[in-house]
Parts: structure tokens; sequence; C-alpha cells
């Protein structure tokens, strides 16, 4: 399996993470545990979650993801196989979001107490926090990796002006730098990132885990009519695409799965996975038929005119 370089982090990474969304909403703990196996059967090892997944299900607190991972590094024994990647910053309760040095400190340990391990290999804010200065910020990241509970930081939804300000000061003050990216990046949502956040990334050299990769399951083919919004509980949140733009897409990935013998999935990963910027696209599954069809699309290499016709249709 290739690994690439995660930033200037020392992390390599499978071009492919697992998105641990999922885990304790729409799959069980013992299916999850089934997919975890066969990810890491395929050679893969980027595993992102966050303390918030799955707060937003009835009956939930924040913290389900993260336990089902910590009870099967557990089981399985596989903690020196996986990178785990988490987040904070989400709300976790009353007066419990943002990224102020207390916040990050205290949802640190109990992110380690779920997940069963001793250090996070990728530490994330989840989301910018205007009220809160960056410098403090990354002093409490940096402490957290003096400690040896972290091993590099990221940014997940930072404007690419708030992202090369945080890199500017972690340049000047000698605190941990962000050496990752985690934006919405997929055929159907290309220009927040290309215009703006791609050539920073670029020219800094900050990692790129794109989420969304399959816009909520739009890009997989399965929804192309209003009818079938109703099949997963995800489908609302593609009605958007459901447009001629939307439908000008799966066209052209329709056309290119066809030449290739392959998928409309294994198609809009593959484009991701071939961006020179991507260094690993997350994409969740739900069963081990889904997520042999996501593997596959690491072993699809698009010719020029494939992804050409691709930027073409999604421009």
């Amino acid at each position: 399996m290739e690994k690439r370089r995660l930033g200037n982090s020392g992390l390599e990474v499978a071009p492919l993470a697992f998105g641990g969304n999922v885990f304790g909403w729409t799959v069980d703990e013992p299916t999850s545990f089934r997919l975890l196996d066969a990810f890491v059967a395929e050679g893969f090892d980027l595993i992102d979650t966050a303390d918030a997944y799955s707060r937003w299900v009835p009956g939930n607190q924040g913290g389900e993801s993260e336990t089902v991972i910590g009870r099967w590094l557990k089981k399985s024994g596989n903690r020196g196989k996986v990178v785990i990647a988490t987040k904070v910053g989400m709300e976790m309760g009353p007066g419990r979001k943002g990224l102020s040095a207390g916040h990050i400190v205290r949802s640190a340990e109990e992110s380690l107490r779920r997940l069963q391990t001793d250090y996070i290999d990728l530490y994330q804010s989840h989301l910018d926090d205007p009220d809160t200065p960056q410098e403090e910020t990354l002093e409490a990241y940096g402490r957290l990796v003096e400690q040896g509970k972290v091993r590099a930081v990221g940014a997940s939804n930072f404007s690419a002006g708030r992202l090369a300000e945080a890199l500017r000061l972690s340049g000047e003050r000698g605190l941990p730098r962000y050496e990752s990216l985690q934006p919405l990046y997929n055929l159907c949502e290309r220009a927040a990132f290309e215009e703006s956040l791609e050539p920073l990334c670029v020219e800094q050299n900050v990692g790129v885990i794109s989420y969304y990769s399959l816009a909520s399951g739009f890009l997989t083919g399965k929804y192309r009519s209003e009818e079938d919004l109703s099949k997963s509980p995800r489908g609302r949140g593609v009605k958007k695409y459901l447009d001629e733009r939307g439908f000008r897409i799966l066209a052209a990935l329709d056309e290119v799965a066809a030449r290739h013998a392959s998928t409309p999935a294994r198609v809009a990963l593959a484009w991701l996975i071939a961006r020179p910027s991507v260094t690993a696209p997350i994409a969740s599954a739900t069963s081990l038929e889904q997520l042999n069809d996501l593997a596959e699309s690491v072993r699809l290499k698009l010719d020029d005119a494939s992804v050409e016709l691709l930027n073409r249709a999604s421009a």
C-alpha cells in the first residue's frame, strides 16, 4: 500500500481514511469492529473521528464513535497499525466548546480515555474559534505534544486567512504547526477549497484530509431523483445536488466508471486521490460491501482524459 506523508508531521498514511462518524450512529458496535478489521486488513491505517461524534443522534451525548474505536483497539491489539485522528471544538454540552486551552486539555484527556490509548496521532481543531486567540490554542497543543499525548495537530473547517495566520504564529513563536487541513471537498464542492485553501496548503506543505468526499453519498450514484432521498438517513443532505450541474457530474462519473469497469464511488474517490494537494480523502462505509467498493478506489488510476472529463463536468 502506497503511503503519503502528512505535512511535516512525520506521519505517513495510506491514501484513504475511514470516516468514523458512522460509529454509534448508523453502524452498531459488532459491525464497526468488522469494518475496522477489514479496513486494516486491506492495508489502510488512517481512522478519523471526533469527540462530538455522534452527539446529534437522540439519546447520544458525544464520544460514542471514540468509545467504539477504543473498544476495538483494545480487542484487536491494532493500536500500532493505525493512525488515530480525532477532533476538539464542537459543542459537547453547556459551556463545553471552542478552542480555549482549558477546554482542549480537558477534552484531550476525555478522548484518550474513550480511545483507550496513551496518545492521539493527529489532534484537530474541529472548527475555528474566533473568541480564542490562536496563540492560546497552539500553546495548549504544545503542552500536549510535550507530554507525549499528541503527535501532531491539524485544523478543520478553517478559512485560508485564519489558517495562514496560525501557520505564521507557529513559525514565529516555535509552536506546533497545523500539519493538516480537513476541508469540505469533492466533485460537487470545489470552489471554496481550490480558490484559496489549496494554494496555501501546497505552498506550506499542509496535508489535506478531505471530508464529505462522496457528497453525503450523492457521488455514489444512489440518489438520482427526489424519490431516492428516502434511501438512507443522509438522503436529505443531497437534495441540493439534484440540479443540472449535479446530473452532469453523475453522467461523467457513469462514463468514466464504464470506461474503467468501475463504479461512480470509486471514480469520485480516485479523482480526489489523484489531486496532488490531497493526502487522503475520508469516506465512510456501513457494510463490508461498501468498504470493499471504496478500497478499490486506491487501485483505480484515472487517465488524463478521464480526469479532464470530470473536471469539465464539475467546473
